[in-house]
């Protein structure tokens, strides 16, 4: 076997030297040096060191040859292998560090700092954050009243029957498929949800004055309705929020590009509604700033607007300040049991021919929490832009998420358009808000059998999934600690959460917090 075409077997030493590599990878041999033949630089020799090469391959002088090159080879292996050893002691190095005391600590980094060095820790969520620490808790008796998740009387999460039954139609469906939908959703789910909040007979959904597209649940519908008016209103580019009002909202809508401020909601000294406060800071506000509304069942205090309050608001932000409102309806029907009862506010602003902003979630009131389903609506005075707005309402969707999921907006479709599962779901829809006003009164009567300080009246007039305590502070953190009752600093108590069970613990721990601090 030659070394090159035409060549002649070399010697052994020669071919093992050649195939010698060191730790960089090189043969030493392509490695400038200064000494004899390795001098030129190159793994090649020049022709005429070639044909001498040849020449000592037989002369007598070969073996010393040989021998030597063996030796300097060694020699360089060697040294390369220091280097790296020393090179990888002084970075094994840098990631010890000497502690007080002596000690020698390990540390992960690596030599270079990641660039994302200076991010801070996040505190906890106000909300998820007492689940994580309900979580931890190895208590037998602890309760989560913080999540705001429907639970069963044995406290238990719950799937609707009539969900069930629309998911067993949709997987015997051998004909569904898995593709994208369109920007907007299911058409089919859209039609449904508008008339489910506006109602069938709505007149701005005859004219075609509404636009609505399937959202990623409530969050999902306001962070897109916000992003829209942060484009494309003509009005000033402001939103007033209730104090206090559901946490979300007040990252939602900066994020969104929407100055946000507040407007007065809640006067905790009676643990009601402060409606002066409210009517005067909306006449503070400018004509046609944009006014998030609550459409039922408010979050977190459970204090809703009278019908004749209600009247006496729409004239204020359509008659006097020409506002734009934008509802954010999370619990219809979830509140009073009734769907139409709880659109009656959203029915009312629509009806009067004016624009609303409308922002929809099935998580509550058909229990699908985990799968993200609802819809922005937004109605607008002609129905001749109604085209206009869609096609951009799709260009904020479409680089946002692309395009909504399939499966719960389909189980949603499915029961709303089917007469006997919808009629199904009313009955269960009405049974998750009737134990809910249940343990508002199995509460009451608790806490007035203990003699509370205090009058409790508001948690049966509050409504909805949470009720206000009035608890502060320090009486949520020693509630916490000694009766293992998992709660929001604010007060706020998730119904949903209680059960008969679980009623006297909470009694007891409400009293005991009053009776040793106070409010």
């Amino acid at each position: 076997m030659s070394s090159r075409p035409g060549g002649k077997n070399p010697n052994p030493s020669v071919r093992k030297r050649h195939e010698v590599t060191d730790l960089f990878g090189e043969t030493p041999h392509r490695r400038s040096t200064t000494n004899g033949r390795h001098g030129h630089g190159h793994g090649r020799l020049p022709y005429s060191s070639q044909k001498q090469s040849k020449r000592r391959h037989f002369s007598s002088t070969e073996g010393q040859s040989a021998d030597s090159d063996r030796k300097a080879t060694r020699r360089l292996a060697s040294e390369n292998m220091k280097s790296v050893h020393h090179r990888r002691i002084a970075s094994l190095a840098r990631h010890f560090r000497m502690e007080e005391g002596g000690s020698i600590a390990f540390s992960p980094t690596s030599a270079t700092a990641s660039s994302f060095a200076h991010v801070k820790q996040a505190p906890e969520d106000a909300i998820l954050g007492v689940t994580v620490a309900y979580n931890k808790d190895p208590s037998p008796v602890k309760v989560n009243l913080g999540v705001g998740a429907y639970r069963t009387e044995e406290g238990k999460p719950l799937v609707l029957n009539v969900v069930r039954k629309a998911e067993e139609q949709l997987l015997a469906d051998r004909a569904r498929n898995k593709e994208y939908l369109g920007i907007t959703g299911i058409p089919q789910f859209n039609k449904l949800s508008a008339e489910l909040i506006l109602g069938r007979d709505s007149p701005a959904i005859a004219q075609g004055r509404v636009i609505t597209a399937q959202c990623l649940s409530g969050t999902g519908s306001l962070r897109v309705g916000g992003e829209f008016l942060a484009t494309h209103y003509s009005g000033p580019k402001v939103i007033y929020v209730p104090s206090p009002t559901w946490g979300n909202h007040l990252k939602i809508f900066p994020l969104a590009g929407l100055e946000t401020r507040t407007y007065r909601y809640y006067n905790p000294k009676t643990r009601g509604l402060d409606y002066e406060g409210m009517i005067e800071d909306l006449r503070a506000a400018p004509n046609g700033a944009v006014v998030l509304l609550h459409a039922c069942a408010h979050n977190p205090t459970g204090v809703d607007l009278t019908q004749e309050e209600w009247e006496g608001l729409r004239k204020v932000i359509r008659n006097d300040k020409q506002q734009l409102p934008f509802f954010d309806s999370a619990y219809q029907g979830f509140a009073s049991g009734s769907l139409d009862t709880d659109a009656f506010a959203v029915r009312r602003f629509v009806n009067d021919g004016g624009e609303t902003f409308i922002a929809q979630s099935y998580a509550k009131n058909m229990g699908l929490y985990g799968e993200r389903v609802g819809a922005l609506s937004i109605v607008v005075r002609d129905p001749s832009v109604a085209a206009r707005v869609e096609s951009q309402l799709k260009l904020v969707i479409r680089p946002m998420y692309s395009s909504p999921p399939t499966y719960g907006a389909a189980i949603v479709s499915t029961i709303l358009s089917n007469p006997a599962l919808y009629d199904e779901w009313k009955v269960e829809l009405k049974a998750m808000a009737d134990r809910i006003i249940s343990m508002r009164h199995q509460l009451f009567d608790a806490l007035k059998a203990r003699k509370t300080p205090g009058d409790w009246t508001h948690i049966l007039n509050q409504i909805g999934m949470f009720t206000f305590t009035g608890l502060n502070k320090q009486q949520v953190e020693y509630m916490t600690k000694e009766y293992h009752i998992y709660m929001t600093m604010d007060g706020r108590i998730s119904m949903a959460g209680l059960s008969s069970r679980t009623v006297p613990q909470l009694a007891d721990a409400i009293h005991s917090a009053v009776v040793k601090f106070s409010s």
